[in-house]
């Protein structure tokens, strides 16, 4: 199963197709908007969107405190080229006046382009066959091309546009959507050559420009028209003829905040060099690009299509959505949508490298080189949060900048530091690059391992943290989270190992990067001391880590009372009343036990399991990946996979609502960690690998590949685990905790869960 395909004209659907539909390469994201448009009264976010690229609005308060962040960094909506008129002798082709028939969308995974066909039927009775074709190039990352063909025996007009007078979505009544609507001025449109159509625009704030060139090459040479519009924020192409069409229009888009090249120069060049190209020379490209992502990536999942679907999905949306040039990072929308406005989280470093450094080292390396990059302005705002050392990194950001204006659930989720550390750490342990610890890591680590002495303290001989949030932002400002103490320890553990091992292997790097961050060697010593010490809170009653001090003591919440429209919580209740009881938002402690399992016994994860499952609303689309990956750990076999469901399906099939608003990247990620981490058990520790793995009674099997040290492996589940060594020296793995030499391939039984065992129900 290699596509995504619909029929709908539902005005509540379209929008979310429209996220759905997106096509982008990482730089560039168009959403999957209908060329011909809508009638008015039907929601439209017509987007395109450049990773990375942004302008400041004020940060708004009634009322302000001291080191609040005074700017917010947002991604601009950019001129709009998609839209396509088609006349038919003179009558506006719509699919929303009952006049065709075969509609059909499609995205196609494995070739990178989505096309939209129908046969239409004029009010004089005439049929005409009608195909748009659309790709956002992976080679030529500033490049979006539409081809649209017709066939009608008449008169046939197409009018072809750039507008650049374009504004954001808003929506007062959602946190997550922005409120600044207007981000960017149209400057200048001109046709250069009479033939090149020119906007640029530069953002209110931060005077970035950005330009976008357009180019038209129509199969019907006598077919042009005019091109009007010049020195106004919209311009026309327009093209005239009979029988038959073919319009391709290219559009290159370049910005100055990541070039010194002059943006029209840059966009000139690019459209006058790649629109020799036809379509198909572009989608043959594009097919190369894809056939040798997808044999190092693909998740191949035996015996159900559409499982298979959603997860190529997934994988297609991630390639789309993540930043390749360690200037920018993945975005928790992507390039979908508008929603959280463009920044960068912790997803980033929890849900998405752990995939990509098993089948894209290289552009997971990219996404750490951007965190190194940003180390200034972590240490800026340590310095504004009183800390006299290390770093701290922003909860969410674009350019580096703290950009959350509600501190409890953002800028004191301290475990951020952790986060970005152990993103690090996991790509070493995958891959063994201690150059690349030596260029990126290494100041990273003990620079975010600094700010926990200065953090924490010392009570009745317990290295603590008090007032700071863990990834569940429904209990905000608490003592001693334990997934925060936890990351904590992890981070100085292994900048206490770094600093060693840089010590004996590489000492002029060591002395460069102590010199540079001003760190002595009695800081590892507090560090030993700190995480030897470091208070992991326990409950010896219900034997599990309590999710922080007081967790446990408040008073449960009212699920049976709380109806389904009142969820999401954060939208329906005060953050207080939520504050006031045990309920969780998304996985916290269970989070910590998939990351960091041997801080703690089986007994004690499979119980903090039970318990906290309880009382977890899931509104966040982080949750249930997690929790999905714990119950397969646990031996939950059927709750795995209904976890893995709604992993699978949240955005296919809108499951929270909001994918009009873009595409839960970090949930997208946790699809392929589910099958990888959670049904494969798959595991890395400092000394080497690990799987545990089951399979789905419904499944036949499935497979995957994955790089480690140097070595590519393919591994097959269906009633055996079939591990295959395709290229580099043999190693030692565990399976099932039991110690294998791998020379070529290894074929074992599967344990557990048999497939007459226990049913998986879709």
């Amino acid at each position: 199963m290699w596509k995504l395909e619909s029929s709908s004209l539902d005005l509540t659907v379209l929008p979310v197709e429209e996220s759905l539909y997106t096509l982008a390469n990482g730089y560039l994201g168009i959403r999957g908007c209908f060329e011909e448009g809508y009638p008015q009264h039907y929601t439209s976010i017509r987007g395109t969107y450049i990773n990375g690229f942004y302008d400041l609005v004020e940060a708004k308060y009634s009322e302000k405190l001291f080191g609040f962040p005074e700017m917010q960094e947002k991604m601009p909506n950019l001129m709009d080229v998609q839209t396509i008129e088609i006349y038919l002798d003179g009558e506006c082709v719509s699919l929303f006046n009952g006049n065709h028939v075969n509609y059909k969308r499609t995205l196609y995974f494995d070739e990178g382009y989505a096309e939209r066909s129908f046969e239409y039927q004029t009010q004089k009775g005439k049929s005409a066959s009608i195909r748009f074709r659309r790709m956002v190039s992976f080679q030529i990352k500033e490049l979006f091309a539409i081809e649209v063909k017709i066939k009608y025996e008449g008169e046939i007009l197409v009018k072809s546009y750039m507008n650049g007078e374009v504004s954001n979505y808003t929506d007062a009544f959602d946190p997550r959507v922005g409120e600044h609507a207007k981000l960017l001025d149209w400057k200048s449109s001109n046709l250069i050559d009479g033939r090149y159509m020119i906007i640029t625009a530069r953002t209110k704030q931060t005077d970035y420009e950005v330009g976008c060139a357009v180019y038209h090459h129509c199969s019907e040479k006598d077919a042009f028209v005019e091109i009007a519009g010049e020195q106004e924020p919209k311009m026309r192409a327009v093209y005239s003829t009979n029988g038959r069409m073919t319009l391709t229009k290219y559009a290159a888009y370049s910005h100055s905040r990541h070039n010194q090249e002059p943006v029209l120069h840059r966009i000139l060049d690019i459209i006058k060099k790649h629109s020799i190209r036809s379509f198909d020379e572009h989608l043959a490209i594009q097919r190369l690009y894809l056939e040798n992502f997808w044999h190092h990536s693909d998740i191949q999942i035996y015996g159900n299509d559409l499982i298979q679907q959603g997860v190529r999905f997934s994988l297609f949306q991630l390639l789309q959505s993540v930043g390749k040039d360690g200037l920018t990072n993945i975005a928790a929308k992507g390039l979908t949508g508008e929603g959280y406005e463009g920044h960068y989280f912790w997803d980033t470093e929890i849900y998405i490298l752990p995939v990509l450094q098993l089948v894209q080292p290289e552009i997971a390396e990219k996404l750490l080189i951007y965190r190194h990059s940003i180390l200034d302005h972590a240490r800026k705002e340590a310095r504004i949060l009183g800390h006299k050392r290390g770093v701290k990194y922003p909860w969410r950001t674009i350019a580096g900048r703290e950009c959350s204006t509600f501190f409890p659930a953002g800028t004191a989720q301290y475990h951020i530091n952790g986060d970005i550390a152990y993103g690090f750490i996991q790509h070493y342990l995958q891959h063994e690059d201690l150059d690349f610890i030596c260029r990126y890591g290494a100041e990273v680590i003990f620079e975010t391992a600094r700010l926990w002495l200065d953090v924490g303290h010392f009570h009745d001989g317990k290295f603590m943290i008090h007032n700071v949030t863990g990834p569940d932002e429904y209990s905000c400002i608490v003592n001693n989270n334990y997934y925060t103490n936890a990351m904590a320890r992890y981070n100085m553990e292994w900048a206490v190992k770094f600093y060693e091992m840089l010590k004996l292997e590489n000492p002029q790097i060591l002395e460069e990067i102590t010199r540079k961050i001003q760190m002595v060697e009695t800081e590892i010593d507090e560090m030993i001391e700190a995480s030897q010490n470091m208070y992991l809170p326990y409950d010896e009653v219900l034997k599990i880590h309590k999710q922080d001090d007081a967790f446990l003591d408040k008073a449960l919440w009212d699920f049976e009372g709380t109806p389904e429209e009142k969820y999401p919580l954060l939208l329906y209740y005060h953050p207080l009343t939520i504050y006031r009881y045990q309920v969780i938002k998304q996985a916290d402690t269970v989070l910590a036990h998939f990351l960091l399992e041997d801080f703690s016994e089986e007994a004690s994860i499979r119980n903090a399991f039970d318990y906290y499952e309880k009382v977890t609303t899931h509104d966040s689309s982080l949750s249930s990946c997690i929790y999905g990956i714990m119950a397969s750990k646990c031996g939950y076999y059927e709750k795995a996979y209904d976890y893995f469901m709604e992993t699978v399906r949240l955005d296919l099939d809108n499951t929270h609502g909001n994918t009009k608003d873009g595409l839960h990247i970090a949930n997208l990620g946790g699809t392929a960690l589910s099958v990888i981490f959670g049904f494969a058990g798959y595991r890395i520790k400092n000394e080497g690998i690990a799987l545990s793995p089951w399979c789905p009674q419904n499944w036949s099997g499935y497979g995957f590949r994955l790089i480690y040290r140097g070595r590519k492996l393919r591994v097959k589940v269906t009633d055996y685990l079939e591990i295959e060594l395709l290229e580099g020296e043999k190693l030692q793995l565990k399976v099932y905790g039991r110690q294998y030499e791998l020379e070529k391939v290894l074929k074992i039984p599967l344990e557990g869960l048999k497939r007459d065992d226990q049913s998986c129900n879709i």
